[in-house]
């Protein structure tokens, strides 16, 4: 899953939040310095990639990319999830998108010293375009499509894959509908017995 999901899979915790957002950043144990549950927000993020790259539902999404974009398909339909996630926010919450994302932003901010330098490097362009609460909308995803095949040199061709959503647009939609139903119940048990444990 990308940005938007795995804030979303944090249940309003501010520190797992954190864990959770920053995660990618961060190589093997190397958090040992972090707030205690900043360290279980990652290790949630971490239990949330291994439960959906081994799903078959998001295996099928992108199964229908792979003859164009290879092993880019799965990074794709992490992008692709989110856009629905937000198309679809209010089934999901009750504080409307454009609230939540600010207070993310804010979250940020407030903690910017924790932060990896990697994404110290990127929030200032994140915040400024507003790119996760724009992946509610088409140019949005199109735009966040389009920097990913920047930063692979153009190899990837992930800015082709707009298209690729418009085409099987009501597919993805449903796969990502299933899908999400269980990843909530699986998150909320993990995140729950992170919690509890000391």
């Amino acid at each position: 899953m990308n940005f938007l999901a795995h804030i979303y899979l944090s249940f309003d915790n501010p520190e797992i939040t954190l864990g959770n957002f920053m995660a990618d950043s961060i190589r093997g144990n190397k958090f040992a310095h972090l707030p205690n549950n900043v360290q279980k927000g990652i290790l949630l993020h971490r239990e949330i990639d291994t439960f959906t790259d081994s799903h078959k539902i998001p295996k099928k999404s992108s199964k229908r990319l792979h003859k164009n974009y290879g092993h880019y398909s799965r990074v794709i339909v992490d992008i692709y999830y989110d856009h629905f996630l937000a198309k679809n926010w209010e089934v999901y919450s009750d504080v409307p998108l454009k609230v939540f994302v600010e207070r993310f932003y804010d979250l940020l901010e407030e903690n910017h010293g924790i932060l990896p330098e990697g994404i110290k490097r990127m929030m200032p362009y994140m915040i400024a375009d507003n790119w996760i609460y724009n992946y509610s909308k088409m140019d949005g995803i199109g735009k966040v499509l389009s920097g990913m095949n920047r930063r692979t040199k153009n190899r990837s061709k992930m800015n082709f894959a707009i298209l690729d959503l418009e085409e099987h647009y009501t597919k993805f939609e449903m796969e990502f509908t299933a899908f999400f139903e269980e990843l909530i119940i699986f998150s909320r048990q993990k995140y729950t017995s992170l919690i509890t444990n000391i």
